[in-house]
Order: C-alpha cells, then sequence, then structure tokens
C-alpha cells in the first residue's frame, strides 16, 4: 500500500473521531426542539382559551396566566440550550475541520493551541446546553404544581 494512502487514512481517522460527538450534539437537539414545540403549542392553546375567554372562574383565569408565563420561562430556556448547543456543534465541527487541516499539512501553524480550544469550548458548550435542559425539565416538573392544581370534572 502507499504510504500517502497511510498517511490519508490516519488523517481521516483522526479527523473524524470527534464527529461521534456530533451525533450527541443533535440527539441532545432533537430533543431540546420537541420540548420547545410542546411548551410552545401549550401557550397557544392557553392562549386561545383566554383569548376566547371561555373561563368565568378568576382563579382558574390566573392559573392560566401563571401557567402562560411558566411556558414562556421554559421556552426561554430551551431557546438557550439550542443556542449553545449548536455553539457546541460548530466547535466540534471546527475541531475535526482543524484536525483534518493541520494533520493533511495545508495548514502549518502549531496545532495544539487551536484543535485544544475549540474541543475545550465545544465541549463546555455541551455541558451548558445540558444543564440547562436540565434545569428546564426540573423546572417544567416543579411548575406543574401537583400538589397545587384543583382537578375538577
Amino acid at each position: 500500500m502507499d504510504n500517502s494512502i497511510d498517511v490519508i487514512t490516519n488523517n481521516i481517522q483522526l479527523a473524524l473521531a470527534p464527529v461521534f460527538l456530533l451525533t450527541a450534539v443533535a440527539t441532545l437537539f432533537n430533543a431540546i426542539s420537541t420540548r420547545l414545540a410542546r411548551t410552545v403549542d401549550r401557550m397557544r392553546a392557553i392562549h386561545k382559551e383566554l383569548r376566547d375567554d371561555n373561563i368565568s372562574e378568576d382563579g382558574l383565569y390566573q392559573l392560566m396566566l401563571k401557567e402562560a408565563d411558566e411556558s414562556k420561562f421554559r421556552g426561554r430556556l430551551c431557546t438557550i440550550a439550542i443556542f449553545f448547543d449548536v455553539l457546541s456543534g460548530v466547535l466540534i465541527s471546527l475541531t475535526v475541520l482543524e484536525l483534518f487541516f493541520f494533520q493533511a499539512g495545508a495548514l502549518n501553524t502549531p496545532k495544539t493551541g487551536y484543535v485544544m480550544w475549540s474541543f475545550v469550548f465545544g465541549m463546555a458548550s455541551f455541558m451548558t446546553s445540558m444543564v440547562i435542559m436540565l434545569g428546564e425539565v426540573v423546572y417544567g416538573y416543579l411548575s406543574a404544581g401537583w400538589e397545587n392544581r384543583v382537578l375538577t370534572k
């Protein structure tokens, strides 16, 4: 086998290793998008009920206003988490490109600084997105107010 083919194969393997992280980024993005869509749908349903003026009881009206505010906050958390998740994907992709170009010899600058920092910031961004999503899930559970909601038929 030609030596240049071995080098190219090694370069591709090295550059593609972080691509597995992109799978996690895409999976988290899908989960966040689903939660955001459900939150937006719930907010629209609440606004429709409030707009149609089908609520005669003042306590229920206030409860729905509170739930609308909670949904708005949850939507903001999801949006911030999406930002950090996408930023993570961009930084991990940049890491892949850097590794490939440095290994291929297309760039002659020292590689450790660029690769290390794009990877570290990508992972930090991914972890930030996960922490924000954990906060959104906990907030969503706590805002359900299981002990305070009155269920009537």
